[in-house]
């Protein structure tokens, strides 16, 4: 990086992104020539190899501590018959259900979690890498996006119906800290946290980090997101 330091780099990163928060259209005009930028910088850094490090069991949060962030007064109402859906530029499209997606291979991780608010804190999540079921169901490579959707309502006015949701980079998705958790802490994951499955990583901010998950959608085309098409960022990188 020529004398240029990650942490530099992320800063200015930052900066841009928090300037994209004042603007409802963020991928136009100069904030979206910066939002580009940022998102470049952070694709360049990052690394499916290079792993968040893992947290003692000692730094873990207690869970009164730990916010259980939603949109609405209360978590959502898990809908009968759920079943977690991976479709789009795939092979074999998915239905799972819970029970389908603890019977795959489990992977668990104690990572800290961030907040684009400034606040942090450690949990430990296990569930099944989000890569695992990219490879289950043939995903296409042309698919270089992946969207993450909730049924989680919204307060959108706008549109009927919405639900929230956010779009990832594939390199991100099939990091291997990348996960679909089922588990929090080593019991199963309440509806407050995300049940019946939440997206979690090591390597995005938590408003990247879907809760209340049915829907893994691989596509060719970059999508936004709650939070992202209200001017966040969209990379939203660690």
């Amino acid at each position: 990086m020529s004398g240029i330091s990650r942490r530099r780099i992320l800063t200015a990163a930052g900066l841009f992104g928090v300037a994209g928060c004042d603007s409802a259209r963020p991928r136009e005009g100069f904030l979206g020539a910066m939002e580009r930028w940022n998102a470049g910088a952070q694709q360049l850094l990052f690394r499916r190899s290079k792993l968040a490090p893992e947290e003692p069991l000692s730094a873990l949060t207690p869970m009164a501590d730990f916010p259980a962030y939603k949109l609405g007064e209360e978590a959502p109402e898990v809908p009968a018959g759920w079943r977690l859906q991976v479709k789009g530029l795939v092979a074999r499209p998915l239905s799972l259900s819970l029970a389908d997606l603890q019977k795959l291979p489990q992977t668990a991780l104690r990572v800290r979690h961030h907040c684009v608010e400034g606040w942090s804190g450690v949990a430990g999540w296990h569930g099944v890498r989000v890569s695992e079921l990219a490879r289950l169901a043939g995903a296409d490579p042309r698919a270089r996006f992946v969207e993450f959707r909730s049924f989680e309502p919204t307060d959108d006015d706008e549109e009927e119906g919405a639900t929230y949701y956010s779009s990832w980079d594939r390199d991100s998705v099939e990091h291997p800290q990348t996960i679909l958790a089922y588990g929090m802490n080593g019991k199963p994951l309440t509806t407050d946290y995300g049940a019946p499955v939440r997206l979690y990583a090591g390597v995005k901010l938590g408003y990247k980090l879907v809760k209340w998950v049915s829907e893994v959608v691989f596509q060719p085309a970059q999508g936004g997101g709650y939070w992202e098409d209200k001017g966040y960022e969209w990379y939203g990188g660690v």
